[in-house]
């Protein structure tokens, strides 16, 4: 077992529906996915990371997952083991290792976020 498949939590994804009301508005509803996934998430908490916090940047989290899982932007995931909700800002696709390469692993960034009422 490495320490990178030790690290890693059971995860849900968390969907967003959106129906009309009848109204002309719409209801928005978030539901979470039945079937986990496993992902290490990491808080960044290095001096940059702190400064461009003050500066109004969020994403001070680091979601690594599996090349197969492929978080997208804005995409919500719930870590299971402390309900901890964050919210991917960045792309899956943009950090992801080879398929030639042993390590089987793709990142992302994350804020940590609440679900709208």
């Amino acid at each position: 077992m490495s320490l990178l498949s030790q690290a890693m939590t059971d995860c849900v994804m968390i969907r967003k529906t959106t129906r009309p009301d009848g109204y002309g508005g719409y209801i928005t509803r978030w539901t979470e996915d039945t079937t986990p996934f496993k992902a290490a998430i990491t808080f960044d908490s290095s001096l940059q990371a702190r400064v461009a916090e003050v500066q109004g940047v969020t994403s001070l989290y680091t979601i690594t997952t599996t090349r197969d899982k492929v978080p997208m932007f804005h995409e919500v995931l719930k870590r299971l083991s402390d309900g901890k909700i964050l919210r991917v800002t960045s792309d899956g696709d943009d950090r992801a290792t080879p398929i030639s390469s042993s390590l089987n692993m793709r990142q992302c960034t994350a804020e940590e976020w609440t679900l709208p009422n």
